[in-house]
């Protein structure tokens, strides 16, 4: 019966946490509409959740910034093509910084992060492209690019404390 009651806790508590990090990545970029703040808060909380969580939760939580964002009018309906390849970058993140977990924390976070900016440039670059007008693929190559790299690399700087006194 212990046992029971154990893992109905710990149950709880990681959908507590969920909801928690579920709330900091859709509730602050919605009053924050700024790259610069917004990213580093959403890939904090995604790699966060990695490490609190698990990584099949860390991605179900990926999945839901980008469709929340669109579906309420954060994200422009002309970036709408991009969603599912924002919604893989995150799970590239995730998946990347999960299996590295035995690695020096920071070849961790900078490989991870290198992994999900090179997929959602090369996304835009290669795909996109076909899809979207010049002057949008233009700014979405900027918004996709270097900022993906250093927003996921100062959320996990963020978190390093965290994850640092969970050991």
């Amino acid at each position: 019966m212990k046992n029971i009651s154990k893992v109905l806790e710990l149950r709880k508590t990681k959908l507590i946490l969920f909801a928690v990090l579920f709330a900091i990545s859709i509730v602050l970029p919605a009053f924050l509409h700024m790259q610069w703040v917004t990213g580093p808060i959403i890939n904090a909380s995604l790699l966060l959740a990695v490490v609190l969580i698990g990584p099949m939760e860390a991605v179900v939580l990926g999945l839901m910034p980008s469709a929340v964002a669109l579906s309420t009018g954060l994200l422009p309906l002309p970036l709408a093509p991009m969603v599912p390849f924002i919604m893989i970058g995150n799970a590239i993140l995730i998946a990347s910084f999960y299996y590295l977990r035995n690695q020096n924390y920071a070849l961790r976070l900078g490989i991870s992060a290198l992994l999900k900016f090179a997929f959602l440039h090369y996304a835009v670059v290669f795909i996109m492209n076909g899809f979207l007008a010049d002057s949008l693929v233009s700014k979405l190559m900027i918004m996709m690019s270097w900022p993906q790299f250093f927003t996921a690399v100062i959320g996990g700087i963020i978190i390093y404390p965290i994850i640092k006194s969970n050991r």
